[in-house]
C-alpha cells in the first residue's frame, strides 16, 4: 500500500499529506477496545484530565510544571524556531531588495578621481513551477510537527508528575500501615513477654514476637527514603528545588480514588489526537513536500533582477539625471547536467519518505498497544484490589482470633506470628494494587494523548 502511495506522490509535481489522513496505515485501527466489567474509558471533556482525580495538590503541581518544566520549555523553543523557519520560507514569495553605497578614490596617468555610488538592487524569483510553495508547505508541516511535539511534552510531563504523585501517596500509605502495625506488634510483643514472665510460655514466643516487630521497623527507613527521593523527582519535574515544595507533599494525604472507569467504548479516533501520531503525520507531510522540491530541481528557475542607482566622479551634481544608471531583466537558469546529483537527491528523498511511512505505522501500532496494555492493567488491578481486600479482611480476623486464643492459652504463638506477617503483607499488597490501578489510569490518559487540544489547523 505504501509503495503505491509513494509512486502516486512521486509521479506528481508534489505530494500533499494532511494530518489525520490514515491512508498511510498498512491496516486500519480497531474501532474500539472491548473489555468486560466497565473496562473502557471515557475521558473528561476538558483539557485538564488530571483534575478528574479530584486532588488539588496534583492540580497545583501540574500547573507549576506548565510554567517551569525544562522539557516543556525546550519543546516550546523548538516550536518557536520552527515557526521562524516557516516565516523564512514564506519570505521567498517576495522580492529581495538591497541598498549599496560606496566611495572609491583612484589615480591613473596622473589623474585622480573620486567615484561616488548609490544603488538599489532587487531580485525576485518567480514561483513558476511551485517550488517556493512546496518549500512553504514543508516548513509549515515541520512547524506543526514541532507544535505537536510541544503538546506531547506537556502530556508526558503531566503524566510523569501524576505517576510520581500517585507513587508518593503509595509510599506514604505504606509508611502509615507500617507504623500502625508496629504499634500493634509492639502490643503483641508485650503480651508475649508478660506470659513469659508469668511462666506460661517459653522465651521463644518473646523472641519470635520481637523479630516480627524489628523486621517491620526496618522497613520504615527505606520507605522514608523512597518518599524523599520521590519528592525530589516531582520537584525536578515542576522546576523547583525540593525544599520549595516539601511542605505541600510531606504531609500524608489519602490516595486519589482509582474508580474512574465507566462502561463506554474507547473509539480508535481518540488515538489520532496523540501528539506523537500528529507529529509523525506532519513529519511525513514535510518529507512529501521535500520530494516535490527535489523533483523541481530538474525544472528551470525564472528570476527577475534589477538595479537603479547613481554614480558620480564628484565634478557635477550627484543627483543629476546624467549620473542615473539602471538595469532590469529576467534571468532563466536551468541546470542541464550535474553529475546525477539531482537524481540522487530525489532518490534520497524517496527513501526518507518510505522510512517516515514505516515510522508512522509503527507509531500508530505502538499507540494502540499502549492503550490496550493500560486498559488490561487497569482491569486486572481492579480485580486484584477486590481479592486483596478480602485477603486483608480475612487475615485481620485471623490475627484477632489467634491472639484471643493465645491469651487464653488455647493456641501457640506461631499462629499469631503467621497472622501478623500475612496481615501486613496483604495490607501492603492492597495499597500496591490501588497504586497500580492509579498508575494504569495515568498511563491510559497518556496513551490517549491526554486532554490537551492538538488541533494544528
Amino acid at each position: 500500500m505504501k509503495y503505491l502511495l509513494l509512486s502516486a506522490c512521486l509521479l506528481g509535481s508534489a505530494c500533499i499529506v494532511h494530518a489525520g489522513d490514515s491512508n498511510y496505515l498498512r491496516s486500519p485501527m480497531p474501532d474500539t477496545w472491548s473489555y468486560t466489567e466497565a473496562a473502557a474509558q471515557q475521558l473528561p471533556s476538558d483539557d485538564a484530565w488530571w483534575q478528574g482525580f479530584g486532588d488539588p495538590t496534583l492540580d497545583s503541581l501540574v500547573n507549576m510544571a506548565e510554567n517551569a518544566n525544562f522539557d516543556i520549555d525546550i519543546a516550546a523553543r523548538r516550536m518557536e524556531s520552527s515557526r521562524r523557519q516557516m516565516q523564512i520560507a514564506r519570505s521567498s514569495y517576495y522580492p529581495q531588495i538591497g541598498l549599496t553605497g560606496g566611495y572609491e578614490r583612484s589615480r591613473s596617468q596622473g589623474v585622480t578621481e573620486n567615484i561616488y555610488t548609490a544603488r538599489a538592487t532587487a531580485s525576485w524569483e518567480i514561483d513558476l513551477f511551485g517550488k517556493i510553495t512546496a518549500g512553504v508547505r514543508q516548513a509549515k508541516s515541520q512547524y506543526r510537527a514541532s507544535r505537536a511535539e510541544w503538546v506531547g511534552a506537556m502530556v508526558s510531563v503531566a503524566a510523569e508528575i501524576a505517576a510520581d504523585y500517585m507513587q508518593l501517596r503509595v509510599w506514604q500509605a505504606e509508611l502509615a500501615v507500617a507504623e500502625a502495625h508496629i504499634e500493634r506488634q509492639d502490643t503483641i510483643a508485650g503480651i508475649a513477654n508478660t506470659r513469659f514472665e508469668c511462666g506460661l510460655v517459653s522465651k521463644i514466643d518473646v523472641e519470635q514476637a520481637n523479630s516480627i516487630l524489628y523486621s517491620t521497623r526496618a522497613t520504615v527507613p527505606a520507605l522514608r527514603s523512597s518518599i524523599h527521593s520521590t519528592i525530589n523527582a516531582i520537584a525536578l519535574l515542576v522546576g523547583e528545588y525540593p525544599q520549595n515544595i516539601a511542605a505541600m507533599l510531606s504531609r500524608p494525604a489519602p490516595m486519589p480514588d482509582y474508580r474512574r472507569i465507566i462502561a463506554s467504548g474507547v473509539p480508535a479516533e481518540l488515538l489520532r489526537r496523540r501528539p506523537d501520531i500528529v507529529a509523525a503525520e506532519y513529519n511525513l507531510a514535510a518529507q512529501a513536500a521535500a520530494v516535490g522540491i527535489a523533483k523541481k530541481d530538474f525544472l528551470p528557475t525564472l528570476t527577475i533582477e534589477g538595479s537603479v542607482g547613481l554614480q558620480s566622479n564628484g565634478h557635477g551634481k550627484f543627483f543629476s539625471s546624467d549620473n542615473l544608471a539602471y538595469s532590469v531583466g529576467p534571468t532563466l537558469s536551468w541546470t542541464v547536467f550535474d553529475g546525477m546529483a539531482r537524481s540522487a537527491r530525489v532518490a534520497q528523498a524517496r527513501e526518507e519518505m518510505e522510512s517516515l511511512v514505516d515510522t508512522y505505522n509503527y507509531t500508530v501500532m505502538n499507540a494502540y498497544c499502549e492503550v490496550d496494555n493500560a486498559l488490561a492493567a487497569y482491569t486486572n488491578a481492579v480485580r486484584q484490589i477486590a481479592e486483596y481486600e478480602r485477603a486483608a479482611d480475612a487475615s485481620e480476623q485471623f490475627l484477632d482470633r489467634s491472639l484471643d486464643l493465645y491469651r487464653q492459652g488455647l493456641s501457640d504463638f506461631t499462629n499469631v506470628a503467621n497472622a501478623q506477617v500475612d496481615y501486613l503483607t496483604y495490607t501492603n499488597s492492597l495499597i500496591t494494587a490501588r497504586g497500580n490501578a492509579l498508575s494504569a489510569l495515568v498511563s491510559l490518559y497518556e496513551a490517549l494523548g491526554g486532554g490537551f487540544e492538538t488541533n494544528m489547523q
